[in-house]
């Protein structure tokens, strides 16, 4: 019995390290994807075997600290300055800074997610055409504080090198963050000053 648990925990670390590297080397975006694709490389179809959310990012942020070192701190810098100039752009929606670039586990081609808040999408839609910033529309499926799943209204455009998603609150939503795809808590949410101090307390 014991010999299989750690045959069991050594597939799911190997699956757990091709997420993890397809997802720094690659840029896949995603756990569900990353998963998907680390199981086919590694001929793995037993679904029993897939590691969780939270062993994959572990295994990003070791890959990452591992072979990406050297430019790992400065491609952080700079989507996180990225996203303090967008948050000062959208100021009166209240953005707040969520996901990866939060976590720091963000690669060079992740996007910026910021959570907003406005009474319609329409608000969003209006202030963006008038400031002339092409976009388009999706929705992006959320765990909410109660456990039902949402479909929110999501904005996404390019700025500079940089892609972002705002992600469309009420108001009143502003309160209760969603649930975190990697450990089912209240997602981490980083208002401006927040992310200034972030951006103080790192190397330039």
């Amino acid at each position: 019995m014991a010999h299989r648990h750690r045959d069991t925990q050594r597939v799911k670390t190997l699956l757990a390290q091709e997420c993890a590297r397809l997802m720094a080397d690659e840029g896949v975006p995603d756990f569900r994807t990353a998963k998907r694709k680390a199981a086919l490389r590694l001929a793995i179809t037993n679904k029993a075997l897939l590691p969780d959310n939270r062993e994959i990012e572990q295994a990003l942020i070791d890959h990452q600290r591992l072979f990406h070192a050297d430019h790992q701190a400065s491609c952080l810098r700079d989507l996180r300055e990225a996203a303090l100039n967008a948050m000062r752009f959208l100021a009166p929606f209240r953005p707040r800074l969520v996901g990866p670039v939060l976590s720091g586990t963000a690669g060079p081609s992740a996007d910026i997610h910021l959570h907003i808040f406005a009474d319609a999408p329409q608000d969003i839609a209006r202030f963006l055409m008038e400031h002339h910033i092409p976009f388009e529309t999706v929705d992006r499926r959320l765990k909410l504080s109660n456990g039902e799943l949402a479909w929110q209204p999501t904005f996404r455009f390019d700025a500079g090198d940089h892609g972002f998603e705002l992600i469309v609150f009420t108001p009143l939503a502003e309160r209760e963050a969603p649930r975190s795809p990697v450990d089912g808590r209240p997602m981490r949410r980083a208002n401006l000053s927040e992310v200034q101090s972030l951006l103080a307390g790192e190397p330039n």
